[in-house]
């Protein structure tokens, strides 16, 4: 009997096997007389963690470590906290002992600080939250838990922080790699100089920071907390500084990781897909950078030139190029004069206050008394009332002044932070002088606006003159971004009259052109051709929703020109011009290796994941492909070209329509055939970029030669075994074949034929992101039924196919 149950447990892996005679204590608890050796598991209470030995990955190190006991496939998939993160073991001879005084040890070594006070019967439980405690048998209080010494990841309950009675700090660090927990690069943790905020850093350098101390929900997922009970606290008291989040009583499952390349992330679990989704990816721009701009230099996203100064300052370093970099940052136009008290001060709405650990802050003083503060004290450049702020005498009104350099200045499109900045009398009266002339200038336009209004009236019914209207509302509007117009002329410069020496390539909307401006900065100009039937809608559906989509993985729109009939787009300029010059433009290919390759992947992914489900609005791209993929100086992927792109409401799953438009090869069968689209289309298109960027071979849809067809190739020789035969030979044999083979395992999944077969982006990111979750077996791709029963029905015409009334031909792209 004895014999069979060990047989039993040893199947589940869920209780001990040493000593099952004596095996007699609750789920999840650890005695002094039962060590925990390597291959077995403790488990909590509900089985929602496992404690035990385990190597990340293909590493043969061995660490005692928790994870989540409940996820299918490998049970170490995800670890959240490692104890022997530095001193791993060579063996699997490893034992996790608690010790007779309630210290625990593995193989007899001591990893991490231990009760203060010796314990006299010492249990160690592994509880249903992940926290590994220690305690006296008889006692519900803790005298160890494993939640004060975190790893890389956030549970729900964990303290990030500081306890200031004992100095004990609360921070994660990243690991080193997937298959080392070892401390790795990067560390988050709170700044208690100045008001409290979260940091990360890069050894001694600042990476990016948090306004944490002012604002507790930590990101701005208010959806989160009204849907599902989410719940964020931030607690700064003469004992504690400390950050949290409780999912308690909720039906979330939230971690929250500081991975190996810096980035802090939010997962949680979805029961219906049994996978991890990233709904928060910090820094999610530029701005969100440390110092992106230097001192006094602010930094707006939303801003065609992202840094620019502030107001009665100028660029320190003028032959930067200041438009996209100025990290050197500005300097005043005028030196202050405290001596004879002239300065004075200019309000500036930014979306958080500048860097404050080097500021100083007062408690229970008004915005007089701040200011008054500042102005005596020489050395003060700016000043900032703070209603909300809480200090260890719990008061909530304060004041921060700074007496060095403003660092970390950003805007958004909703700025809430009033910072007084201390300018020259000089400065602050041409600024003044600027403003009358500014307010005059309305004033006279709307004199002029008010007397002209009779007389234009009538002809507000011309269609001509309405579409142009409607037009430059759309762009120089915007909702709520504000464009830069730029001059036709100062165009005609940049790109050397529209030389044909310039033209950096061609599609369905015009020309695209090379131009720069006269400050040295390179920019891409989008030209609308005349002849172009869909021209002006597709100008105006790219002004639509480009212009409010920010993100490190879509193109950046500048500005725009509208002369008579020219309509011209301009954006930041891709030195490394198109994916698919890099995929089927030979001279090229050879520059792709696989990291590049795999890091284009997941960049367009992310681009993708933002446009469905993080960006305000939920859009379709409807024409993603290798030559609407732009790439930067470092290989970074950027989603290009709106013209098809259509925005979803809250609650539309799919759209149908008589008009198909977009590039065959890429296109979904439901919307080729059917005129159907959704995000599944999307990811049916993704799917098509994966193998083509894997395969360096273009998807050519050809019923005259239906074996060039990509995705009936990759199926093939998946069903063969011989899947890496699809591997471009330019990427040599510096690869990872697990990785590549996972990634033709995700583009068949994402270019299977039904529509409700294709995982979402989102679940597309988090395999990508983890090479050790499981993956489904795809099913048959799209179209691959069509070329066996139509292919001898339809005639060959240049490769004109033609699918119920919608016509379709080969792009070469652009």
């Amino acid at each position: 009997m004895i014999i069979s149950k060990v047989m039993a447990q040893l199947l589940t892996g869920l209780v001990f096997l040493s000593d099952i005679s004596r095996y007699s204590i609750a789920a999840g608890t650890l005695s002094p007389i039962q060590p925990l050796r390597d291959g077995q598991t403790l488990v909590s209470a509900k089985e929602t963690f496992a404690l035990g030995f385990f190597s990340p990955g293909r590493s043969k190190n061995r660490y005692v470590g928790i994870w989540y006991n409940k996820q299918p496939g490998d049970q170490t998939t995800t670890v959240v906290w490692v104890a022997n993160r530095s001193s791993p073991l060579s063996s699997t001879n490893g034992s996790l002992e608690l010790n007779g005084n309630g210290t625990l040890t593995i193989n007899s070594m001591i990893f991490l600080p231990m009760p203060m006070v010796a314990l006299t019967n010492p249990v160690a439980q592994l509880l249903d939250d992940g926290n590994f405690v220690i305690r006296e048998a008889n006692s519900s209080e803790f005298a160890w838990q494993s939640f004060d010494y975190p790893t890389d990841t956030l549970l729900s309950g964990m303290k990030l922080g500081w306890d200031l009675r004992t100095g004990l700090n609360r921070n994660l660090t990243s690991w080193r790699s997937k298959e080392d927990p070892s401390p790795g690069s990067y560390v988050l943790s709170f700044d208690l100089e100045g008001l409290p905020q979260i940091t990360v850093w890069s050894g001694s350098t600042k990476k990016y920071r948090s306004r944490l101390w002012a604002d507790v929900k930590f990101d701005d997922r208010q959806d989160m907390r009204r849907r599902y009970g989410l719940r964020f606290s931030f607690h700064n008291n003469k004992d504690e500084v400390y950050y949290m989040y409780n999912t308690t009583g909720t039906e979330l499952v939230i971690r929250v990781i500081l991975d190996q390349s810096g980035m802090f992330k939010k997962f949680v679990w979805i029961e219906s897909t049994s996978m991890w989704n990233i709904f928060l990816n910090y820094p999610m721009n530029k701005c969100q950078e440390y110092s992106r701009c230097g001192p006094f230099g602010v930094c707006n996203i939303n801003d065609w030139a992202i840094c620019r100064c502030l107001q009665g300052f100028k660029p320190k370093s003028p032959q930067e190029r200041p438009l996209m970099d100025a990290s050197s940052g500005c300097d005043r136009l005028t030196a202050l004069d405290c001596k004879n008290r002239s300065d004075g001060f200019m309000t500036v709405t930014l979306a958080a206050l500048p860097e404050t650990s080097n500021a100083i802050v007062y408690t229970n003083i008004n915005q007089d008394e701040c200011r008054a503060r500042c102005f005596k004290n020489c050395s003060c450049t700016a000043y900032a009332a703070v209603n909300n702020i809480r200090n260890i005498n719990g008061g909530g009104l304060g004041c921060v002044i700074w007496v060095t350099e403003l660092i970390d200045l950003r805007m958004s499109p909703h700025p809430t932070e009033n910072v007084f900045v201390r300018l020259a009398a000089a400065d602050l009266a041409s600024i003044s002088n600027k403003s009358s002339k500014k307010s005059q200038t309305k004033s006279v336009v709307l004199i002029i606006i008010l007397s002209m209004a009779a007389l234009i009236i009538p002809l507000i019914y011309f269609y001509s003159w309405g579409k142009k209207k409607m037009i430059h509302k759309d762009i120089r509007g915007n909702g709520e971004f504000e464009l830069a117009q730029l001059q036709w002329s100062t165009l005609m410069v940049a790109t050397h009259n529209f030389a044909t020496t310039s033209i950096l390539g061609k599609g369905g909307f015009g020309l695209v052109y090379k131009g720069k401006l006269a400050e040295g900065h390179e920019i891409a100009v989008k030209r609308l051709s005349r002849k172009s039937t869909q021209g002006i809608d597709e100008f105006e559906n790219e002004v639509t929703f480009i212009a409010k989509l920010q993100h490190r993985n879509l193109v950046r729109l500048l500005g725009y020109c509208i002369k008579g009939d020219e309509k011209i787009l301009v954006y930041e300029y891709m030195p490394n011009g198109s994916l698919d010059a890099f995929l089927f433009g030979k001279e090229k290919g050879d520059h792709l290796d696989w990291q590049t390759r795999f890091h284009i992947i997941e960049g367009i992914a992310r681009g993708l994941l933002y446009l469905h489900q993080d960006s305000r609005l939920r859009i379709i791209h409807r024409d993603l492909k290798a030559s609407n993929i732009l790439l930067d100086i470092e290989m970074n992927p950027k989603i290009s070209d709106f013209g098809l792109a259509r925005n979803f409401g809250d609650c539309e799953t799919m759209i149908k329509t008589r008009k198909v438009v977009g590039t065959y090869g890429y296109m979904a069968p439901e919307y080729t055939l059917d005129g159907v689209f959704s995000m599944k289309s999307d990811v049916f298109s993704f799917g098509v970029l994966i193998l083509e960027i894997i395969s360096g071979q273009r998807n050519r849809i050809l019923l005259s030669n239906p074996h060039l067809y990509l995705l009936g190739k990759a199926w093939s020789l998946w069903n063969e075994g011989k899947v890496l035969d699809l591997l471009d030979p330019l990427i040599g044999n510096s690869f990872s074949v697990t990785r590549v083979m996972r990634c033709i395992n995700i583009g068949l999944l994402c270019v299977q034929e039904k529509p409700e077969d294709r995982p979402s982006i989102a679940s597309v990111v988090v395999m990508l992101s983890n090479d050790d979750a499981p993956l489904p077996e795809p099913k048959e791709p799209g179209f691959k039924a069509i070329f066996s029963t139509k292919h001898d029905a339809v005639s060959n015409q240049n490769d004109l196919h033609t699918f119920n009334d919608i016509t379709l031909t080969e792009q070469t792209g652009r």
